[in-house]
């Protein structure tokens, strides 16, 4: 079987998931060929993916860009739907159909998770992520922990990775030109204390 017919069955199926998942109540995501339930989010979580889209938000008027939370889904790879926590836009969006619930170009993708988050799924989603043509910014969030992973793309194969993990640090936006600061992102969460005492790394 040649790579074409391999793209065209992925993509078939991924449309029959899309059509189905719109019918149902509970959020799904499909990842590689696999329909796996979105684990519900908590308190913090939701705390979290509120302050980013409120920081982020408020510092974005004026400007061509747009800022989704939780429901929008995004396609990774030609047979993965997944749902990030934050989307930014910055310029036209771009969508898979006339339904506008799968966004084609995000720009910054944040994704809450916590210390139980299966580590080989969270691997192949920033991985996915990455290979987003769009982005240019992708965060990982620790809802358990003051701990922010940043990737910001340089070129098409070379990302900088930055770790910030302490109240003062603020995290330059670039792709949607603004900054906030981790206090911002953790307003109101009870953490426990971080692991790691440095400040930002580059």
């Amino acid at each position: 079987m040649n790579p074409t017919s391999l793209d065209q069955s992925g993509a078939s199926k991924t449309k029959t998931f899309q059509s189905s998942e719109r019918r149902e109540a509970v959020k799904n995501e499909y990842f590689n060929g696999r329909v796996s339930p979105k684990p519900a989010a908590n308190r913090w979580h939701n705390l979290i993916a509120s302050n980013f889209t409120i920081a982020v938000g408020s510092r974005i008027h004026g400007n061509k860009c747009e800022v989704y939370t939780g429901g929008m889904r995004v396609r990774v790879g030609n047979d993965s739907l997944c749902y990030p926590d934050v989307l930014a836009v910055s310029g036209e969006p771009k969508f898979t159909n006339e339904n506008f619930d799968v966004l084609q170009n995000p720009t910054v993708v944040v994704e809450v998770f916590s210390n139980l988050t299966n580590s080989s799924v969270r691997t192949q989603k920033l991985e996915g992520y990455l290979a987003i043509s769009s982005v240019k910014e992708c965060l990982l969030v620790n809802e358990d922990e003051m701990r922010i992973e940043h990737y910001t793309r340089q070129n098409a194969k070379q990302w900088i990775y930055r770790i910030y993990n302490e109240r003062e640090d603020v995290i330059s936006l670039d792709g949607v030109n603004c900054k906030l600061s981790l206090s911002e992102v953790y307003a109101q969460v009870k953490l426990r204390p971080s692991e790691l005492t440095s400040g930002a790394v580059n």
